[in-house]
């Protein structure tokens, strides 16, 4: 009965792990270059991923389905800070674009929860760019010195004892 909607649900469960996957890396890769705003806000972002990642399982559980746990793509190795920001970005844009379509066709195959998920997602998905796109333009108009200010803040916060 809910076959079209147990495929897409499917779908953003891939989508989603493999945004974990990226965003963890990207976490990762931030952490070490002292970058704590954006390894926190990648870290927060993959959380979230996770946690979207459950509420679809329970979807497709829901409707007796299985859960697929396989992700859309690879993990980028990307490294600049820029480039991290424009894939999350083009990554977020694009699920907001396929979660508002794969809404509609739940609605249309009768499956008002479904909808209402994919709906409740492209809020999250939305938000998560704007971060994204916000530091993107903190990036552009403070350029290398943005990061500089982020790496001094550890360094000083660790010299005194205040973190880690």
């Amino acid at each position: 009965m809910h076959e079209k909607s147990l495929k897409l649900l499917n779908k953003a469960v891939a989508d989603e792990l493999s945004a974990v996957h990226q965003y963890m890396y990207f976490h990762f890769h931030c952490d070490d270059q002292g970058l704590d705003l954006l390894a926190g806000l990648f870290k927060r972002t993959a959380i979230e991923e996770m946690i979207h990642v459950e509420r679809l399982a329970e979807r497709i559980l829901f409707l007796k389905g299985d859960v697929e746990m396989e992700t859309s793509a690879g993990v980028k190795n990307i490294k600049s800070v820029k480039e991290m920001l424009e894939l999350a970005s083009q990554m977020e844009v694009e699920s907001a674009k396929e979660y508002n379509l794969w809404a509609n066709e739940c609605s249309a195959n009768s499956d008002s929860v479904s909808k209402k998920l994919f709906e409740d997602l492209v809020m999250d998905e939305e938000r998560h760019f704007d971060q994204f796109d916000t530091e993107l333009e903190n990036l552009s108009k403070f350029g290398d010195g943005y990061l500089a200010l982020q790496s001094i803040e550890r360094s000083k916060n660790r010299a005194t004892g205040q973190v880690e």
